[in-house]
């Protein structure tokens, strides 16, 4: 359910340039939080 509104939300949010933005901001922190979140797994060993 959570990817079907995540699907939808981007979507709809790409009809616009702010939407693009947005989704591409979101896009941008989302994989920079992943990152540290494995980084900080790897350290904890």
């Amino acid at each position: 359910m959570k990817k079907l509104f995540k699907f939808f939300a981007a979507k709809w949010l790409a009809r616009t340039p702010l939407g693009l933005a947005v989704l591409g901001l979101g896009w941008f922190l989302g994989r920079r939080r992943r990152q540290r979140q494995e980084g900080a797994r790897h350290t904890d060993r």
